[in-house]
Order: structure tokens, then C-alpha cells, then sequence
């Protein structure tokens, strides 16, 4: 193993860092495609949905309805009393909610989380324009042209906020609509039931479809790479082995829509907050449109079409979790006793993410984390201190490789004097390579190891760094990096750069730059090459940041103090190597003598023993 081994080792290992995460997505992104198109392909799923209701029946497997649907004929509605009912919207609270209601349609226009802020206000996990469709609206059947947005009367009894109206339509056949929005005070779940009495039976293929339309907050202005920030809609159902399945919705043409089939729970999701919806029973037809190009970057829909039942009346519910992806919150409704709604086996958890393959390890450094910011309460600080503090428990193996490759670099003339001398015969040549490096003590891979022991840490460091949701609205720097959990921006420009975006980033400049310099001093370190060996040197050393540098461009702050960190560590235990001791490859003149290493001693001992040997047996012939 030549001297420049370790230095491309170390850049490939860093490689693999992302490219493994990367790949972990894409293959967890492959098993989610497979297991959608199941879903669209109708493979019958036994789900085991719980409810709140204590006596449910068990749900009916139903078949596929390949039949177009037919539209209930409510020509010419009309609402009886819309004049009588006031149009201002009002407000209604929880410990958890500060929630707008809306009289046109009884629908949502925003719903703030008391306790998590965006731009200084109250976070709306609601993330819609002035021109965007309400919350929880509702349409006639499956027709998704136009929504109800009559206005509903309403009453307040405790934790309930009652919508009703009357309408009547063309064949005289008057039906009332009573949509109940239910809370609990310190619960991130709430019940929405549309209940339906009518005159005369209702009959359809689909009686209605409660949408959930708006984009699931916080607010953003592009998407730039989905291993940063994303906004999808996944489906939860169970296996043939009773085992919970989350899958990713795959648009075709923009839309999506599932066969009647049971599921646990659908979930649009971002990267810290999520909306989930739970229907009571698998009478529902689930659809989805993703629309981009709009006013918002992109929207994901959410639809669900209640089936028909040819009845005067009906009731159904959906429940619905609107808040942070934080396991203290979502494990609460696996076990009764520990929410206020009774409910239980919910595995709300599963919709959360991780791009780390080593779960246990990033925990245990969520933990390390936590720590630290409990002593300086400053997650920046924290972060620096957790690299710090890995670089010195790893110290010993990167001093050992440190070592391995200064001796590879000491006995490089020999190397090249039996590359030389053998280059005839390779079988001759391993066998005296292998020679010299017992002699010298060197195990060639010594160098590689401790970079494989500290690859699980590295993975586990970007995947804790990037997803973490106490990183977000962190700030470090005052002015400058106000956010952990995204990219810090110094200048907005007008115009859109290719690769880049419009917004300049300072930190991946500086990662950039400090990656290059650790890199020269690495290589600097060691002895020159041949020429084709130099020639990759350099493109490594100058090539690869700059890869990295478009990887990393929209990475959150967090994650790029990381690695900046880790190169500014890297260059002073550099020099503080380089400055300890340095080994030569030229050869030592006498005056030298007394600093060349032992291992070149013993081996000029025994060559010049061969020589004598060789002289010898050259004259007896």
C-alpha cells in the first residue's frame, strides 16, 4: 500500500458517508414504491384499525370498484337560512391550538400550534395563500371541482365547535349537514364528524369527500433536495405478517388514488410536523393530488370520499393528529391510558424518518448532545463540543493510523528499491514487500481501520444532525446562522443561479475551503508520488471538495458546522503531528544519523549483510 493509500481512503470514506445515506434513502424510497404499487394493485391487506368506540365491528374487506363513480344530483342546491348566518370568522383555543374557524364551508383557515414558532409568530401547520381552499372542506360526492363554502351556522358546547346547515335541492329532498370539529384541551389529536339526516334516503357511490388541501407547514419558498427538506403523503397498513408498513404515495400525472382497501393511518408529512388522518372504518376512497407551479411550490392534497349507504342518515368520523414528529407525542396513543381520547395500537410513530441506518448509535448521540446543551445552552456550542469530544475518544486510532502512515512513508525508498529491483517478478516482489513490513512492524491495513471503525459515527452524526427536531428555529450566531436546522443565507439574490438557487450561503464556502487545506496538509505530509499518483492527488484534493461542496450546499447549518468543525480539528492534529515528529523519505546524511527512525536502521543493516553476502559468493564463483 503506497503512501497516498490513506489520503484516498480517507476522501473515498467520506464519499461513502453520503453516498451510503443517499442509498439507504433510495432503497427505503424502492421498498416504498413496491409496496404502493401493491396498494394500487389491490393486494388484499388485513388492517386492525382502532377506534374509539369500544364495541366496533371488525372492518369488511372490500374488493376494488373499477365502475366510474356516479355524482349525487344536487342540482340547484341551495341552503335554507345562509342569510341569518354571520360571515366573520372566530377563534377557538387549547392548551395546544389557537384555531380560525371559518363559516364558509365550516372549515379551518388556520391552525397555530401554541407552542412552536416560525418567524417569530405562532407556527401554522396549515400552509396555504389567500387563494388557497380552506381546511377541511367538504364536496358533494367525489367531484372535486367545487367545495361546499356555504355558510354554516354554529355553536360552541365545551370542547366541540358544532357547523350545521339545512339545504334543499332540485328534487325537493331537504337534508341537513352537521360537521363536528371535537378537542381535547392538552392533545394533539382532534375528531372531525360530518353527520347527514335527510328527508329521503341518500344514495351514490359517494356521498361526500372531506379534503385536507392546504400544504402542511411551516411556510417555505422551494424545495430544493428531499435528503434536506420534503413534503410527502404516506400510507400506513398492515402486512400479511401483522407487521405496520409505511409507503410512500407515487403520483402518476400529478394524482393518486387508492383502492377501497383498510389502512391504519395516511399522514402528509414534512420534515418536523405532520397531519395525520385515521378514518373510523375503511369506508373511504383515499386520493391525492400534488399540484406544483401554483402559489405555493407544491401542494399536497389529501381527499377522503365517504361511500354510500342508502340512508336517511349517517355519521362518520376521522381522527387527525396536527403537530411535531416527536415520539413523546406520537407514542402516546399505543397504550389508552396514556391520551385523553382512549385510543390504542395506533403506531403513529412509524411516520417518522430516518436517514440513519444506526438508529441506537444516534440516539446515544442525541443523548451526548443534550448533554452538552445542557451545560452551555447553545446547540452550536453543542455541536462543536460533541466533535471535539468525538475527535479525542477516537484520538488513539487516528494517532495509530497517523503512525502507520508515517512508517509507510519512512520505508517508501525501500518500497521503490523492491518495486525496482523485482519489477519482473510480482510473486518475488509481494513476498519481500511482506518481508519488510514485518520487520518494520507496519500492518498495512492499520491505516484503514480506525477510518471503518468511525464510518457508523459518521453516519449516524448526519443523519441526528439533519433531522433533529430540537435544532430547529436553534440559532448559533446572531445575524448570521439564526437556524440549525436549515441553510443560513447572507444574500437573497433577484435571479436564479443554476446549481445553487438564489440564495448565497457562506457556511458551505468555508466547509469548502477547510476541507481543501486539511486535504493539503494530509498529503503534504507524506512523500511524493509518481507522476499519474500526484496528478490524482490534486484532483482529489481540489476535485472532490468541490463535489461536495454542491452536495452540501442546501444542507442544514448544523450538519455543516459539523463538518467544518471536524476539518478545522483535522488540520491542527495535522500539524500538531507534522511538528512532533517528522519522517523523511530522501536519505539521511550522517550528521542525520541520530534521527533516523530504527526501522530504517535495522533494514540498512540486513541489506548491507546481502550485499556482503552477495559480494561474497560472486568472488568464491
Amino acid at each position: 500500500m503506497k503512501e497516498q493509500t490513506r489520503t484516498i481512503l480517507a476522501i473515498v470514506f467520506c464519499v461513502i458517508i453520503i453516498t451510503v445515506s443517499f442509498m439507504y434513502q433510495a432503497i427505503k424510497q424502492a421498498s416504498d414504491e413496491e409496496a404502493a404499487l401493491a396498494i394500487e394493485q389491490n393486494v388484499s391487506v388485513e388492517a386492525d384499525i382502532v377506534d374509539s368506540q369500544p364495541d366496533q365491528e371488525p372492518a369488511q374487506d372490500l374488493t376494488v370498484d373499477q365502475s366510474s363513480s356516479s355524482q349525487l344530483d344536487f342540482n340547484d342546491l341551495k341552503a335554507i337560512n345562509e342569510d341569518e348566518i354571520s360571515q366573520s370568522p372566530f377563534q377557538f383555543k387549547t392548551s395546544f391550538f389557537t384555531i380560525d374557524f371559518d363559516p364558509a364551508g365550516a372549515s379551518i383557515k388556520n391552525l397555530s400550534l401554541n407552542n412552536y414558532q416560525d418567524n417569530e409568530d405562532n407556527l401554522d401547520i396549515i400552509f396555504k395563500t389567500e387563494e388557497s381552499n380552506n381546511a377541511f372542506l367538504l364536496y358533494f360526492g367525489d367531484d372535486l371541482t367545487t367545495p361546499i363554502e356555504t355558510l354554516f351556522d354554529h355553536k360552541i358546547e365545551n370542547n366541540k365547535v358544532i357547523f350545521f346547515q339545512d339545504f334543499t335541492d332540485s328534487t325537493g329532498n331537504e337534508f341537513t349537514i352537521y360537521k363536528t370539529f371535537e378537542f381535547r384541551d392538552s392533545d394533539y389529536m382532534f375528531k372531525v364528524s360530518v353527520d347527514i339526516e335527510a328527508k329521503n334516503p341518500l344514495s351514490g357511490d359517494y356521498i361526500y369527500t372531506l379534503a385536507v388541501e392546504p400544504q402542511v407547514g411551516p411556510e417555505f419558498t422551494q424545495m430544493k433536495n428531499d435528503n434536506y427538506d420534503y413534503r410527502k403523503i404516506y400510507i400506513n397498513t398492515l402486512t400479511d405478517k401483522n407487521k405496520t408498513k409505511k409507503v410512500q404515495v407515487k403520483y402518476s400525472d400529478g394524482e393518486f388514488e387508492t383502492t377501497k382497501t383498510q389502512y391504519n393511518w395516511i399522514a402528509l408529512s414534512g420534515k418536523y410536523f405532520t397531519i395525520l388522518a385515521m378514518p373510523d372504518n375503511d369506508n373511504y376512497k383515499f386520493s391525492s393530488i400534488e399540484r406544483k407551479n401554483t402559489s405555493i411550490p407544491v401542494e399536497n392534497n389529501m381527499y377522503f370520499s365517504k361511500t354510500g349507504e342508502n340512508s336517511n342518515s349517517m355519521s362518520n368520523s376521522i381522527m387527525f393528529y396536527c403537530g411535531p414528529q416527536l415520539k413523546q407525542f406520537l407514542d402516546n396513543y399505543y397504550s389508552a391510558n396514556d391520551n385523553e381520547w382512549g385510543l390504542k395500537g395506533l403506531t403513529l410513530e412509524d411516520v417518522m424518518s430516518s436517514s440513519s441506518m444506526f438508529a441506537w448509535l444516534e440516539n446515544v448521540l442525541k443523548w451526548a448532545l443534550s448533554l452538552l446543551y445542557g451545560i452551555i445552552p447553545n446547540y452550536g456550542v453543542a455541536i462543536i463540543l460533541l466533535t471535539i469530544l468525538i475527535k479525542l475518544i477516537f484520538y488513539p486510532l487516528t494517532k495509530k493510523s497517523t503512525e502507520s502512515t508515517a512508517k509507510m512513508s519512512a520505508i517508501n525508498p525501500q518500497l521503490k528499491e523492491l518495486q525496482a529491483k523485482y519489477k519482473d517478478n510480482p510473486q518475488k516482489l509481494n513476498q519481500a514487500t511482506s518481508e519488510l513490513y514485518k520487520e518494520a512492524h507496519i500492518n498495512p491495513l492499520s491505516g484503514c481501520l480506525p477510518m471503518l471503525i468511525q464510518f457508523p459515527i459518521f453516519i449516524a452524526l448526519y443523519g441526528l444532525l439533519n433531522n433533529h427536531f430540537e435544532l430547529r428555529g436553534s440559532m448559533f450566531i446572531p445575524g448570521w446562522i439564526t437556524d440549525l436546522s436549515s441553510p443560513e443565507t447572507i444574500i437573497r439574490l433577484t435571479t436564479t443561479l443554476p446549481l445553487v438557487g438564489n440564495e448565497i450561503h457562506l457556511l458551505p464556502f468555508i466547509y469548502t475551503f477547510s476541507m481543501i487545506f486539511s486535504m493539503k496538509m494530509s498529503s503534504s505530509s507524506q512523500s511524493g508520488g509518481a507522476n499519474g499518483q500526484a496528478g490524482m492527488m490534486k484532483m482529489m484534493t481540489y476535485g472532490m471538495p468541490i463535489v461536495f461542496f454542491f452536495v452540501l450546499y442546501s444542507a442544514p447549518s448544523g450538519l455543516l458546522l459539523y463538518w467544518t468543525v471536524q476539518n478545522f480539528i483535522t488540520m491542527i492534529q495535522q500539524q500538531y503531528t507534522n511538528n512532533k515528529k517528522k519522517f523523511k523519505n530522501a536519505e539521511f546524511t550522517e550528521e542525520d544519523e541520530s534521527k533516523v527512525p530504527e526501522v530504517i536502521k535495522k533494514y540498512r543493516e540486513k541489506q548491507k549483510k546481502l550485499q556482503i553476502q552477495q559480494n561474497k559468493s560472486n568472488k568464491d564463483k
